[in-house]
């Protein structure tokens, strides 16, 4: 034990050992001894030499540390100095601070640990089994070692990871831990492993990574809670971001609707914490991860769906309107709130009609504007409010509409200040930042929409005093000719890049706007007076758009002015600049270093105002009519009309091909209709004939009762009175069945005519497309001496298409073979059933028949009864008198022989005549 005294800090008696050489006698001492407390001495030991002799311990000491985790699992203090030790040696984090040399050491001395350590996979997953111990000294070393480990190697620790069984589950059990230190610690362990691993992130949200996040926040207490609840959303940016999987979970989770809470602020938003600022900048980010451009247009539309449906949109309008809110925050939300609206037409049609608490109310989008062009507001800010009004019309043709009628005249309201009014407000202030934004945002109300292009030319400007009004068009144009003659603002490049832009969207793609630029004679000159000359590089991007607005001039043109049709503008182009320096000049924006930045995404970040030159949706009309121009200005006359023949031939030719598509699709739906047809009427005529069988069975029946019916009807009227009951039952039975007989005969002639229609219907279009056919390979043979060549690859179309129907015209004869043996079939099935009606008809008149004689009997009978009836009652009244008399005599004393009496007497006379008759 004097040795670790002295390793621990007591009196050494001899000369005090080198650090490498305790080191390793502490090594020794952890391989070598047998009693636990010697070993766990040992580990305490290099922990509390861990840190200031790093490299000597990671050196020497780590494969000894290693074999202590696998063997001393028993032993949970041993361990947590093991996993303390290690954490040590590999950790680059460093409490003191240290010049930049010293802390590359640190890391490079981390990494070169952390590679030795993962060099075999299985202490990765050593590391995995001991988190799941319970014991606070065992995990929560173990959190720090392996978070360290993915700072240091995160890629290869992650593939460790994700093959370990049941890895990340481990994992994500440290945030149901109840100790805060061990879950705040697993937050940050995990959002080291969910950096830049999309499997990962799957398994850690489809882990109810979501749910128990956003419960931890709910508990931290959301944008008020503290460091925690930022690791949470930290951790949930993570799993969201580029990450459409987990997006489309979280959506279908119903977890948007739990982030409105959130963003709830009172009326009292002053002294915001750093913190909070903190947590609601990363809740608004997440917002804007669910619905940003660079997501599928179908998930961006269903989360932005959901937002308004839950609240959330109109929440984030809130804090747009509310006062006190700090300028970051503020930023922040007009962009979340850009694309929470952005191509939503409900979304943006709910944000036209936000108002902002003012004395009047005044729409929210006029209250944005005013800031944009207001320039003392910060610059971040004023980007922000162009992005949010470029996303307001994106695609938005209402919302465009509006905009551009705040302008015209007869909308005008001179007691209100309209988008309109500040648009053209900051594109003819001083401020060329306020220029620059009009210009765009005045361009993305004329986006892809030819008649608000239209509407604009209307819009008349008073520029002074005792002149006439001018357009808006020709007031841009003046500002851009004459430069320094209207108090230098055209000669600022970024307000003349504003102007250029605007009126390369506005004439493109509509020629009346062309010409109406056209028409004003100093236009065409000052263009191709920019291009010719040879300013500075400042200039040169100026150069490329005067270039580009001179070409859409050309290739939009419909030659309605004489002076500029195209001819004459292109022979302008070869005598005064040339055509090649021309192209060189247009090639000038493409080539600018600003053009690529704006065209990668649509919100526009700039580092500072003065880079603020190209706006994204412009960037796409530049690549789109850069080539076409550059075609326009080197094609001649003659190729102009040859191109335009061809283009007439090819359109007559399309629309050739169109009617045959449409004439060949609607043959497929009617082959199609009359394979159904034709399977309706096989299960139809199926079903018939098994009806038919079961009525012949039902006839042979009626005949076997028929046959028995007259069998009875042959007897004695006696029996034929006693079986009467009988015999009514079984041809009441009889009548019934020949009723419902009849009935399903009735039913079998009207299918029967049904089906001859049909079937007649089906003929005649059999035959109308066999001439359609025949007419269509005439008119093939036509066009195609017509055309020529150039057209072989849309008739070899044509020919498949033919062949197509030539194959549904040979499915369709075989369905008339079918439909004439069906027609046999139903006549056949019409004959029998003419017999059977002849039989029924007979058997019916002779049941009539029996029905009369056995009524005719039946009354006969009725009356005997009634007679014998009568008799008897007769015969019973003199039996009676007889009686009553008979009884009168003898109490009177006569002598009165009963009926018995003279029944005896009359038999003993006879007995004796016979006697006498036997003597003789």
């Amino acid at each position: 034990m004097n040795f670790f005294r002295g390793v621990m800090g007591g009196q050494p008696a001899g000369p005090q050992p080198s650090g490498a050489e305790t080191i390793q006698k502490l090594c020794d001492r952890v391989a070598s001894s047998t009693l636990l407390e010697d070993r766990r001495d040992a580990v305490r030991a290099l922990k509390s030499l861990s840190k200031k002799y790093r490299m000597e311990v990671g050196t020497q000491a780590m494969d000894h540390l290693v074999h202590i985790l696998q063997t001393d699992r028993s032993d949970s203090e041993i361990l947590g100095y093991a996993l303390d030790t290690l954490f040590n040696i590999i950790c680059n984090d460093e409490e003191e601070e240290q010049d930049e040399n010293a802390q590359k050491q640190a890391d490079d001395l981390g990494t070169q640990f952390t590679d030795k350590f993962i060099q075999d996979s299985e202490n990765v997953t050593l590391l995995l089994t001991l988190l799941e111990e319970f014991d606070f000294h065992v995990r929560w070393p173990g959190v720090k070692l392996l978070t360290a480990l993915l700072k240091n190697q995160c890629a290869q620790v992650q593939g460790i990871i994700l093959v370990s069984p049941m890895g990340v589950s481990r994992l994500m059990d440290l945030l149901a831990d109840s100790r805060e230190v061990i879950r705040n610690d697993g937050l940050l362990l995990l959002q080291q492993l969910t950096k830049g691993n999309a499997a990962i992130q799957k398994i850690v949200a489809f882990e109810n990574a979501f749910e128990r996040l956003l419960d931890i926040i709910t508990e931290e207490g959301s944008s008020d809670g503290g460091i925690v609840v930022e690791d949470c959303l930290l951790l949930l940016l993570n799993l969201l971001k580029n990450n459409s999987s987990n997006q489309n979970f979280f959506k279908e989770g119903s977890y948007v609707q739990r982030m409105k809470p959130w963003f709830e602020v009172g009326d009292d938003n002053s002294g915001w914490s750093a913190q909070k600022v903190t947590n609601l900048h990363l809740m608004l980010q997440l917002v804007r991860v669910m619905v940003s451009p660079v997501n599928s247009p179908g998930a961006t539309a269903s989360c932005q769906k959901s937002m308004y449906q839950c609240g959330l949109l109109q929440q984030l309008c809130t804090i747009l309107m509310a006062t006190g809110v700090p300028a970051d925050i503020l930023t922040e939300t007009i962009n979340t709130v850009s694309e929470v609206i952005r191509g939503s037409q409900v979304n943006q049609d709910y944000f036209a009609s936000v108002n902002a608490p003012s004395n009047p109310p005044r729409p929210a989008i006029v209250v944005l504007l005013m800031s944009m062009v207001n320039e003392r507001q910060p610059f971040v800010l004023r980007c922000a409010v162009l992005y949010c009004f470029q996303c307001f019309l994106y695609k938005n043709q209402k919302g465009q509409g509006e905009i551009v009628a705040t302008l015209l005249p007869s909308t005008i309201d001179a007691n209100s200040i309209s988008a309109g009014q500040l648009l053209c407000g900051g594109l003819f202030s001083a401020d060329s930042l306020s220029n620059w934004c009009a210009a765009v945002a005045l361009a993305h109300a004329l986006q892809d929409n030819l008649t608000q292009k239209e509407q604009l030319l209307r819009v008349q400007l008073a520029t002074s005093l005792g002149k006439p009004p001018v357009s808006l068009l020709q007031q841009c144009t003046n500002i851009l000719s004459q430069g320094d003659k209207i108090n230098r603002r055209g000669s600022k490049v970024q307000t003349r890049v504003g102007l250029l832009m605007l009126l390369c969207t506005w004439i493109s793609n509509c020629p009346i706007a062309v010409t109406h630029f056209l028409h004003n004679q100093e236009n065409v000159p000052f263009l191709t007076g920019q291009i010719s000359e040879n300013l500075g590089e400042d200039e040169r991007l100026v150069q490329g758009l005067c270039a580009l607005l001179l070409g859409i001039c050309i290739y939009y043109n419909d030659n309605s002015l004489e002076n500029y049709t195209k001819e004459k503008l292109k022979q302008l182009i070869e005598k005064r600049i040339g055509k090649e320096n021309f192209v060189e000049k247009l090639g000038f924006i493409t080539k600018h270093e600003l053009y690529s930045r704006a065209a990668q995404k649509p919100q526009p970040v700039f580092p500072s105002p003065e880079q603020m030159l190209f706006d994204h949706e412009f960037t796409k009309l530049v690549k789109e009519l850069e080539g076409v121009i550059t075609k326009a200005v080197h094609k001649s006359s003659e190729e102009e009309k040859k191109e335009e023949e061809v283009k007439k031939t090819l359109e007559q030719h399309d629309s050739i091909v169109t009617q045959y598509k449409e004439l060949i699709r609607e043959q497929d739906a009617q082959i199609q209709e009359l394979k159904e047809q034709v399977a309706s009427m096989t299960s139809q005529n199926e079903q018939l004939q098994t009806s038919i069988t079961q009525q012949l069975s039902q006839i042979q029946q009626h005949k076997d009762q028929y046959n028995i019916l007259k069998l009875k009807l042959g007897k004695d009227s006696q029996s034929q009175a006693n079986s009467q009951g009988d015999s009514s039952q079984v041809n009441g039975l009889q009548t019934e069945e020949i009723t419902q007989l009849r009935d399903e005969v009735e039913e079998l002639r009207k299918q029967n005519a049904l089906l001859q229609t049909q079937l007649s219907d089906k003929d005649t279009l059999v035959n109308t497309l066999v001439s359609i056919h025949l007419y269509r390979e005439q008119v093939h043979a036509s066009v195609f001496d017509g055309f020529g060549a150039e057209l072989l690859f849309f008739w070899q179309e044509l020919e498949a298409l033919r062949s197509q129907v030539q194959s549904q015209m040979t499915e369709i004869h075989t369905l008339q073979t079918e439909r004439q043996e069906l027609i046999k079939i139903v006549r056949s099935l019409s004959e029998s059933r003419a017999g059977l009606e002849q039989q029924l008809a007979s058997a019916t008149s002779t049941v009539a028949i029996l029905q009369t004689e056995k009524g005719k009997l039946q009354t006969e009978v009725q009356e005997s009864k009634k007679e014998q009836d009568d008799l008897l009652m007769l015969l019973a009244d003199q039996d009676q008198k007889i009686h009553s008399l008979k009884q009168r005599l003898k109490d009177l004393g006569e002598t009165v022989e009963d009926e018995d009496d003279l029944d005896a007497r009359d038999q003993t006379d006879d007995d004796e005549e016979e006697d006498e008759d036997n003597e003789d």
